[in-house]
């Protein structure tokens, strides 16, 4: 391959991107080597301290795309409230705005494009493959040494970078201040204990949206006794509230849309 090849990183504020990013740097240098990162305006304000101390470490420009819009506005716009099936917020906020910065700036035949998928997201990348050819995707954090979070997360340390704040908070993604639409019941349980005012905020917003579209949308499902309906966030938090023992406290979901 190329000397010149261009080394284009997916930088979504997750350890996981960053981890990618290092092994880049590592392996190709920083020469031609560009980190990406888009916007929901709707991320955790450490988020943006940790992007900036992430790339001045690893040695290498960092670029903020944004649409504009946050997650809410494109549900109002596009009338579909996002689930863990559909998730209009990450198809035009993140993958749109990174595909179109690729497009304008990149040739697939001169470019290298990384995420920062983990052994256990191997098969992830094998489907991103199949969809993006004839982009040229890896994820070095698939490759031996295999590092899980935690590694990565010991490795952030001692290069001397503190931790995104969602993590030390016990989320498991650094992505949309704790929200997010494929997230299950455990995930959104957790951020109505940790963070009471978003989670008021996002069921305010979810109650504006059924209105508008008067219609018995949900993020979240009720599976109970085999038939699945709509729950609502302002339900979970009142099952919560009552004491009730049938919420799924094992349902964190499959929160991951950025890479």
């Amino acid at each position: 391959m190329s000397e010149n090849i261009q080394h284009l990183v997916m930088f979504s504020g997750g350890v996981g991107s960053w981890a990618a990013a290092k092994r880049v740097a590592m392996q190709h240098g920083t020469e031609n080597m560009t980190l990406l990162f888009a916007d929901t305006k709707m991320e955790d304000k450490d988020l943006y301290r940790f992007i900036d101390e992430a790339a001045e470490n690893i040695g290498v420009p960092l670029i903020k795309i944004a649409e504009g819009r946050d997650p809410w506005e494109v549900f109002f716009d596009v009338r579909f409230l996002g689930n863990s099936r559909i998730d209009p917020c990450s198809k035009i906020l993140k993958r749109g705005k990174l595909d179109e910065w690729r497009d304008a700036h990149c040739n697939p035949d001169t470019t290298t494009i990384y995420i920062g998928y983990d052994i256990r997201e191997f098969h992830r990348l094998l489907r991103l493959q199949k969809l993006v050819a004839p982009w040229r995707y890896l994820a070095p954090m698939t490759e031996k040494p295999f590092m899980l979070k935690k590694d990565m997360l010991d490795w952030l340390l001692r290069e001397g970078i503190e931790p995104p704040s969602l993590y030390r908070h016990g989320f498991q993604h650094n992505n949309c201040a704790g929200f997010c639409i494929k997230a299950g019941q455990a995930h959104f349980l957790h951020l109505l204990k940790t963070f009471p005012e978003r989670f008021a905020y996002h069921e305010k917003k979810e109650q504006e949206l059924r209105k508008y579209l008067d219609a018995d949308v949900s993020i979240l499902r009720d599976r109970r006794g085999g038939v699945a309906r709509s729950l609502t966030l302002r339900e979970l938090r009142k099952r919560h509230e009552s004491g009730d023992k049938q919420l799924d406290f094992l349902e964190w979901g499959g929160c991951g849309c950025a890479f």
